[in-house]
């Protein structure tokens, strides 16, 4: 991992679009990145050789609730401890700065959940189930 920095910022808006479309997340248009991509709480960029290779951000609403999303990674970097650094980075800035009691949660996707648990994320149900739907329009 000496090649690669994880900086704490928000990808830009490019490099947001393609992250998604390279990590087999939904794509999202220009629109939204730039509608929803200031509104981020937290987020980390991980950079090589002047290249974003891989992002994550937390949103929320800074006090009550906070949502982990967009963890995204370059397939070619798979592998590396990666996934792993930047959910450190989102996790160390939440346990510093989100207020105690605070709720957090997240979608995993598939294998994602082993990572996830390593930080201290269980599944919800029986208790609850997560719920989400597409705004469609027309």
């Amino acid at each position: 991992m000496d090649s690669y920095a994880i900086v704490p910022e928000v990808p830009g808006i490019e490099d947001y679009l393609r992250l998604r479309v390279a990590a087999g997340l939904s794509p999202k248009t220009r629109e939204q990145a730039e509608k929803g991509l200031p509104n981020s709480w937290f987020g980390v960029s991980v950079v090589q050789g002047g290249a974003t290779i891989g992002m994550g951000r937390v949103i929320g609403d800074g006090g009550t609730a906070f949502q982990i999303v967009d963890i995204a990674l370059e397939p070619a970097h798979h592998g590396k401890g990666l996934g792993k650094a930047i959910m450190q980075a989102l996790m160390d800035r939440l346990n510093a700065e989100a207020p105690q009691g605070a709720y957090v949660s997240l979608i995993a996707d598939g294998d994602a959940k082993h990572l996830y648990a390593k930080y201290g994320f269980e599944p919800v149900m029986p208790a609850s189930i997560g719920m989400a739907m597409w705004v469609r329009r027309g």
